[in-house]
């Protein structure tokens, strides 16, 4: 009986929370511990490459996809990480007061980076099995604004909590409770999904030994590369996000640094103020919008637009960087376009993924595997970002980001389509009932 229930809940109920769920982890490494340590007196080369460096798991994934399709359900493997990275944030707030709090709290980030990879493989297995290839394109503008809101939340709620508690009860204190209020979250949303999430399907088979489970590895790669246009499509999803890998976390600290450092000088609370108050409601209409614009049109004569969509938040950040303005409206008025765009254009990637790289045997592993790709991408000009712009200052960092921008132009025309995209599907689906 329950089962006929989970089956039957509306996307509505458990795509907003799940997806929110697995971005929380990510903005917590990529955005609030970039402040955090930066608060602690931890240097930018020194944060830039180490976290960076623990977002490792979002790349290696793949190497234990399979084993989330050969045991439990998918929805199993969602509730037991959300609860992890739960307990694993607490003991991160725990650790800040210690004299190597540096070291324990990084080493707790990593195990909340190993469980949200995971988090993010059984997410994407419920999505990819529960819904049909119209309703992915349909509801993709939601998971990608529920996903971001997280970064939402992170950059305006919590950054902005941050920023006023390091005024009243100082930055340890002020953090320890940022990372504690992360862990709530999660136990919280652990215990929705309980009830409120699809199975996402049972496990697809039964492991009976080690050498089994190999095999099945060994499968799932062997199929993955022999995927038509797999080399396309591999450099095609490094390049989409390849800048924004080097903008991600100079970004905030670019904000914060002082006048005289070549940044805007903005404190920690203005800082979560604009991303709160200017970004929050651009960014998820601009995800929304780009679902709807997408449904519309087809994934495949949209990918240029979205690209091109995509990349104009880079010129925004060099245009900051260049001119320095110092009117906070100024300021807000330009993240509103940088989280628009960038909400606009990041699900194109993502329904990319979905329709011509996961289709075939191990929808989910592939997926993982090219979502995986997609985070390798990210995190290597992301670890050499701090170093890079203290070696070039802000404005120069940002001008030669721009320049990275560049190849993903000609990729968005010139990466073929293996699958019918949504709107192909569609009037197949038609010609085939008439």
């Amino acid at each position: 009986m329950r089962s006929k229930r989970t089956k039957s809940l509306h996307p509505a109920v458990w795509i907003p929370t799940v997806y929110f769920a697995m971005g929380l982890p990510f903005a917590a490494i990529n955005q609030a511990s970039v402040l955090m340590y930066e608060s602690l007196d931890i240097s930018d080369s020194m944060i830039a490459f180490w976290t960076s460096l623990i977002i490792l798991p979002w790349t290696l994934k793949p190497l234990w996809s399979p084993i989330l399709e050969m045991f439990k359900t998918k929805k199993h493997f969602v509730v037991a990480t959300q609860l992890v990275s739960g307990i694993t944030f607490a003991l991160v707030a725990l650790s800040l007061p210690l004299n190597n709090f540096f070291s324990y709290s990084i080493a707790l980030l990593a195990v909340v980076a190993l469980s949200g990879a995971t988090h993010d493989i059984a997410t994407d297995g419920v999505y990819l099995n529960v819904l049909s290839s119209q309703l992915q394109a349909k509801y993709i503008g939601w998971q990608g604004a529920s996903y971001n809101i997280a970064k939402i939340l992170t950059a305006g709620g919590l950054v902005y909590l941050a920023g006023v508690l390091e005024e009243t009860v100082g930055a340890l204190h002020g953090w320890m409770i940022v990372m504690g209020t992360y862990g709530a979250i999660m136990v919280i949303l652990a215990l929705y999904h309980t009830r409120m999430l699809p199975s996402g399907g049972a496990a697809t088979s039964t492991v009976n030994s080690l050498s089994q489970g190999f095999h099945t590895l060994w499968d799932v790669l062997k199929t993955f590369f022999k995927k038509k246009y797999i080399g396309w499509y591999i450099g095609f999803i490094i390049i989409y996000r390849f800048a924004e890998g080097f903008a991600v976390k100079i970004a905030p600290l670019f904000f914060k640094a002082a006048i005289v450092e070549g940044g805007l000088g903005l404190s920690t609370s203005e800082i979560g103020l604009l991303y709160g108050v200017f970004g929050s409601g651009a960014f998820v209409l601009g995800s929304l919008l780009a679902g709807y614009f997408i449904a519309s049109r087809g994934l495949r004569r949209s990918i240029f637009i979205l690209v091109c969509t995509f990349n104009f938040q880079f010129l925004v950040y060099a245009l900051l960087a260049i001119f320095r303005p110092s009117n906070l409206y100024l300021i807000g008025s330009a993240v509103i376009v940088e989280y628009f765009v960038y909400g606009f254009g990041f699900v194109g990637l993502m329904l990319f993924m979905m329709q011509q790289v996961a289709p075939g045997k191990y929808k989910m592993a592939h997926y993982a595997f090219a979502t995986g790709i997609m985070n390798l991408g990210f995190m290597l000009p992301s670890m050499l970002s701090g170093f890079l712009s203290d070696w070039l200052g802000y404005k120069l960092f940002f001008i030669c980001v721009l320049g990275a921008t560049i190849p993903s132009f000609f990729a968005s025309k010139l990466v073929p389509f293996a699958h019918p995209d949504n709107i192909e599907s569609r009037s197949k689906e038609i010609d085939n009932n008439e």
